[in-house]
């Protein structure tokens, strides 16, 4: 979309351009510039892919004189997708609205391109992504549209920017919700916490207003675990089951530890587990995990390493990252993005399973409930999933999961005033924010 010179704060339309005598057969396409409030715009191109399927290509009418001037379309979402009723249209499915916060950020920057290219919902699945930012971030929110439409994605249907959740959050089927404050030098974890679950909190009750009511809801920004607890809990309409905090990446990174220890690629190692909490309390899980259909501890025999150096090397994987790249991971927390969302749209593999941070309540584990907590699930595809049941503990792993439940427990109180609870009292034991975050 060419949005840099589409956006105007009083939502005035604009000129409009020629679209040309193909234009008769090609889609209508509306750009709206509607402040929901003084200041706060979205750009939007809107397409009905579903009714283009069952209709057949679009008939414009010519313009009357009232219509000129009207601007009705911008840029190559008016012109580019020449929709023909050929078979392959008519194996498209219907439009999957897809909103992400933190959109001109690094992380977005990796997983926008993913998602449009259709390597997440599949080559038949038009898309449309509706980017949330700030004021500050509104030019660069244009940048990132413009970059999408240069790289002619069929599949995109739809690019929305604004700053107004409200407005961005309108019946998504999807919210990405990776924009939050980073934490800066001397801020106590208290403030952070306190700080960017303002942010959650109203996020989460945009969410409860205009999103479909069927929403999947993935929280990426630190402290993510609690930050979902908020914005479920201020979502009280929509169903708590379908909020995760993103603990994919620290999955993928326990894979990779354990294929380098046993000497195996990566995608032998299977049924790994992050328990807990996405901070330096999380429990990489070795005693269910496997490696190549076996139980890890049957090929890694040394005890030693798997309790303290492989525990320790996925709990601080971040910090390391930092050190040696001096920005925290983007990349690859993307990726991870793409594999939990394909995680639970794709069938789990008989007998395998994956992690996300999901709500306790009525866990079969006897986690303590009302948090969200990091634990084994399956899905059959279709966006839900289920707690795995069949899973085994030991005393070393109850030990560490009950540290990691007493850290969100005690988050959760720091929050309080933020969930409906009451005044925040806030007394964490120890300061385990992943390293490199201070």
């Amino acid at each position: 979309m060419g949005l840099s010179t589409a956006y105007s704060p009083a939502g005035s339309r604009l000129s409009p351009t020629p679209l040309g005598a193909h234009a008769a057969r090609r889609r209508s396409v509306h750009l709206l510039l509607r402040p929901r409030r003084p200041g706060l715009a979205i750009v939007r191109c809107s397409v009905d892919a579903a009714k283009q399927v069952q209709d057949g290509p679009a008939v414009v009418a010519p313009k009357s004189e009232a219509e000129v001037g009207r601007k009705e379309c911008f840029g190559v979402f008016c012109t580019t997708y020449d929709l023909k009723a050929d078979d392959t249209t008519k194996s498209w499915k219907k439009l999957v609205n897809i909103a992400v916060s933190g959109a001109a950020g690094m992380i977005s920057n990796h997983l926008l391109f993913k998602l449009a290219s259709g390597e997440v919902f599949g080559q038949d699945q038009p898309i449309a992504l509706k980017l949330l930012g700030s004021e500050r971030s509104l030019q660069a929110l244009e940048g990132v549209a413009m970059e999408l439409e240069d790289s002619l994605y069929p599949l995109l249907r739809e690019v929305s920017i604004g700053i107004d959740p409200y407005e961005v959050f309108e019946d998504v089927d999807w919210a990405l919700l990776i924009g939050a404050k980073p934490r800066g030098p001397g801020m106590e974890r208290a403030a952070l916490l306190d700080i960017n679950g303002q942010i959650f909190a109203d996020q989460g009750k945009a969410l409860n207003a205009v999103a479909s009511r069927n929403v999947k809801v993935i929280v990426v920004g630190n402290p993510c675990n609690t930050n979902a607890l908020i914005c479920l809990k201020n979502a009280p309409n929509l169903p708590a089951k379908n909020f995760h905090a993103l603990t994919r990446l620290d999955e993928n990174r326990a894979k990779c530890q354990l294929a380098l220890k046993a000497g195996v690629f990566y995608d032998k190692v299977s049924n790994m587990t992050i328990w807990g909490n996405h901070s330096t309390t999380q429990v990489p899980d070795f005693l269910n995990a496997k490696i190549d259909g076996r139980p890890v501890k049957e090929v890694v025999k040394d005890t030693k390493w798997l309790e303290e150096e492989f525990t320790k090397t996925v709990q601080k994987r971040g910090g390391v990252l930092i050190q040696k790249w001096g920005r925290s991971s983007a990349a690859s927390t993307a990726v991870s993005i793409v594999d939990a969302i394909r995680s639970l749209v794709t069938p789990t593999p008989e007998g395998d399973w994956f992690s996300s941070g999901v709500y306790t309540t009525g866990n079969p584990y006897g986690i303590a409930e009302d948090i969200v907590f990091s634990m084994p699930c399956r899905s059959k595809g279709d966006g839900d999933y289920e707690l795995v049941g069949d899973v085994e503990m030991d005393d070393f792993l109850w030990g560490r999961i009950k540290k990691s439940e007493a850290e969100l427990l005690a988050e959760k109180k720091c929050v309080a005033h933020l969930t409906g609870e009451g005044n925040a009292f806030c007394d964490l034991p120890e300061d385990t924010m992943l390293p490199g975050e201070m």
